[in-house]
């Protein structure tokens, strides 16, 4: 950093006379490729803002095919992007922290905010990218401003406003193997003070995987919504605008494929399939089922008083799931035989809906312009309504002699269960940047937080007449009642050294709000909230670039220390075939790295962004299961148990000696889906064509180390490292009316997995070597074309 200040010092001088009237408060003239942010709830430019921001726009977006959330990460540095079997199953990771375990009653780490709404459950956030002005992605803690469900980060999504003048587009986007997509915006007046916009996609997307015993292809989904806004100046310093919108999604994501099978039990039911790395057949008689749907309405308010702009925001969102996950992964259906070794033959029905409601309500105060003193500060409240409805039935064939012959006389396990979470959380929040002497501010915030929560819920016994209830799950009924209080803030300082020069500090304290179980195996009458996380967070960064605009860049280092991180134990036993995850406390975790983003221009027509991130992201956590290939070694012993190893522990109370099973505790093991390094390089290079056309060559390379996929350290499930380049070129009239690309996917066919676990049936210390796993489309080599209109 001292390097780059050196480098810019001859600007600087240059500079400093010129933009004198920028630091002493004047509102600075926007040069042509500079960025507008709300990442502090204020309009300011990204180079003026304090903090570690990723903004990418609408056009770029377009531009490099990232047509949902899950895409961001071939845009944003240290942004993963875990895949779950279900929506609800994933999870937006920031420097290596996320949600850590899956369950409605948690909310995310990474929080999503569309048009100025909090998302309720990460579940919402797995969704398309339509008619967008900007995405905002916010590295670190944002709880001062953004509230209790943005300890390690928050993705800001904005959409496009209303326009005054009559305006239009739109695109068509045509792939191989199946993608089609359309999209299409129309936007302008009703009349001097009143003006609309509306606009609408479809996606219809072939899955990447093929099931042989269905004889079609999985994985895919269907999607389409419609969003309408209308924007009113009721009077010159007072302007309203109302958004509504609805979306829909329907996909069988996420079934996983074979690409290790050492159990030959598993080979035979698989067949005709063979596992290998790049194996895309499966063979369930059950696909997965995943679709939602959300209706959400807002109300903005902002009324300019001069010296600061008073906002209003009330909304209500209402998102339904519906899960079903076979487990099984197999076609068993009549029941097989499946080997006196396996704790069930068939597990096809295992059903998971979701109901949410929320209400929320946000009343903020923000300056106007960049004067000496600038502030933030507001009210929020929101109330949340959460049912969860479970169910699952298993089939249990213990007789027979044949691998694969049908069952004369299965058994069933069943169990339901229904859960319900009322959650009410109010804060007051305020942050300020102060001027203390030329360039030099002070930076303050603080956000004070009550919530309050309600979880009732119901074992309410076997699916079926005739059944028997899983094991491990307890009977019975319970309400837990919970609530708490939480101060969190901001502190730090920045220097303008100019207008196009600065360097900041901070301190953030985070927090993340209680947790509650409304999962399948839930023991209700015995409940207990999860502790909050809590996060101590340290940044240095600067911000620079040089007069001519031809480089830009961010430099950021970072330490955040967590305490109590929530996570997701297996708490397993696939002997007697119980299936137990437990939502617990970590002891602690700490994510510490280096960032750097950049954009040259060198050359008329020509940009290049580049981005590098190194994450070093730790766990501390005890009584955690082992990877299933250890724990057949695992020694007993009485005490001094060993750290980063497997063990059983033997305790004796009142003469009663009792084993664990196999258990380990991590020290300073890694997060999972945490990549050490990141680096991306995007080069667009556009050029005329005569006097009527232009056109562009582009392409990027995204490379990520190494990772993990379970937070158990199973060397198993680990991801190799690997570069994917995507590219395109297209042409388009020089008015900017019609355009024509031509894109590639995955240049080189590089193979890679989105996530990985073991086979779940006959997964057991004595067979722990037979691995599922699922890719994205992207993870095959695919060729597009789009064609876009506006006026």
């Amino acid at each position: 950093m001292a390097a780059l200040a050196l480098a810019m010092g001859a600007s600087a001088a240059q500079a400093q006379t010129a933009d004198q009237s920028a630091v002493q408060g004047d509102t600075p003239e926007l040069a042509a490729d500079e960025i507008v942010v709300t990442a502090q709830k204020r309009a300011e430019r990204l180079q003026d803002v304090p903090l570690s921001v990723t903004a990418v726009s609408g056009d770029t977006l377009g531009e490099r095919q990232i047509n949902d959330t899950a895409s961001l990460v071939r845009a944003v540095p240290a942004l993963t992007f875990q895949q779950g079997n279900h929506p609800a199953n994933t999870t937006f990771r920031v420097r290596g922290v996320g949600t850590a375990l899956f369950g409605q009653g948690v909310e995310s780490s990474v929080a999503v905010v569309v048009d100025g709404v909090p998302l309720a459950r990460q579940a919402q956030a797995v969704t398309d990218l339509a008619d967008i002005e900007r995405v905002e992605v916010l590295r670190g803690p944002q709880g001062t401003l953004f509230g209790k469900n943005a300890s390690a980060g928050l993705i800001n999504i904005v959409t496009a406003r209303p326009a005054r003048d009559l305006e239009g587009s739109g695109e068509v986007t045509i792939a191989e193997r199946g993608e089609y997509r359309a999209r299409g915006t129309m936007s302008g007046p009703l009349s001097d003070a009143l003006r609309a916009r509306i606009s609408g996609f479809y996606n219809d997307v072939e899955g990447p995987t093929y099931n042989v015993n269905l004889q079609r292809r999985v994985n895919g989904s269907s999607a389409w919504g419609l969003r309408g806004k209308l924007e009113w100046d009721a009077t010159s310093n007072l302007n309203f605008l109302l958004i509504g919108e609805y979306r829909q999604q329907d996909s069988d994501c996420c079934t996983f494929a074979s690409i290790q099978i050492v159990n030959p039990v598993i080979r035979q039911l698989e067949a005709p399939v063979v596992a290998s790395p790049t194996n895309r057949l499966v063979t369930e008689d059950t696909p997965n089922r995943a679709d939602t749907d959300q209706t959400s309405v807002s109300l903005q308010a902002d009324w300019d008083v001069g010296a600061a702009t008073i906002t209003s925001l009330t909304a209500f969102q209402n998102f339904n799931l519906f899960v079903n996950q076979p487990i099984d992964r197999l076609d068993t259906d009549p029941v097989l035989y499946v080997g006196a070794a396996a704790p069930y033959a068939s597990w096809n029905f295992n059903q998971g809906i979701l109901h949410l409601k929320q209400f929320s309500q946000e009343l903020r105060i923000a300056s106007n312009g960049s004067g000496d003193l600038t502030y933030v500060a507001g009210l929020f409240y929101s109330h949340g309504d959460i049912e969860r409805p479970f169910a699952r039935r298993r089939a249990v064939c213990s007789v027979g002699t044949t691998i694969g012959e049908i069952c004369a006389a299965p058994t069933y396990q069943s169990s339901s269960s229904f859960a319900r979470l009322k959650t009410d959380n109010v804060a007051a929040f305020a942050q300020i940047e102060y001027r203390l002497a030329g360039g030099l501010k002070a930076i303050g915030g603080l956000r004070v937080q009550y919530e309050t929560g309600e979880n009732y819920g119901i074992q309410l016994g076997v699916v079926n007449a005739g059944d028997t209830l899983l094991p491990g799950v307890a009977s019975g009924s319970g309400t837990l009642r919970d609530s708490d209080t939480a101060v969190t803030g901001k502190a730090g300082l920045q220097y303008e050294f100019h207008r196009d020069l600065q360097m900041y500090a901070t301190y953030t304290n985070g927090y993340k709000g209680l947790g509650y179980d409304m999962e399948a195996g839930a023991n209700f009458t015995q409940q207990r909230t999860l502790a909050p996380e809590r996060v101590n967070a340290y940044e240095i960064g600067m911000k620079g670039r040089t007069l001519d605009g031809m480089l830009s860049y961010a430099l950021s280092v970072y330490r955040s220390d967590y305490s109590n991180l929530q996570v997701q134990a297996n708490r397993s036993n696939p002997v007697t075939g119980v299936v137990q995850f437990v939502s617990t406390n970590a002891g602690s975790s700490r994510a510490q790295g280096v960032e750097l983003e950049a954009t040259l221009r060198p050359a008329d027509g020509l940009s290049i962004q580049a981005s590098i991130s190194y994450t070093d992201s730790t766990v501390n956590i005890d009584g955690l299961n082992c990877p299933l290939q250890f724990q057949a070694g695992a020694p007993t012993l009485d005490g001094n148990f060993p750290v980063n190893s497997c063990y059983r522990a033997r305790t004796t109370v009142n003469g009663v000696t009792t084993v664990s099973g196999p258990r380990q505790d991590l020290r300073n093991a890694t997060l999972p889906s945490s990549p050490k390094w990141r680096i991306g390089f995007a080069p667009r290079q556009d050029f005329d064509i005569g006097a009527s056309y232009g056109g562009f060559v582009q392409f990027s390379v995204n490379y990520q180390s190494s990772q993990g996929f379970a937070i158990e350290q199973d060397p198993l499930l680990v991801q190799k490292a690997y570069a994917m380049v995507d590219g395109s070129i297209g042409l388009y009239t020089s008015d900017k009316r019609y355009n024509l690309s031509i894109f590639v996917k995955n240049l080189f066919d590089q193979n890679y997995y989105s996530a990985m676990a073991h086979n779940s049936l006959l997964a057991t210390a004595a067979n722990p070597n037979d691995v599922v796993a699922s890719f994205n489309r992207d993870a095959d080599r695919y060729f597009g074309a789009t064609f876009g209109v506006r006026f």
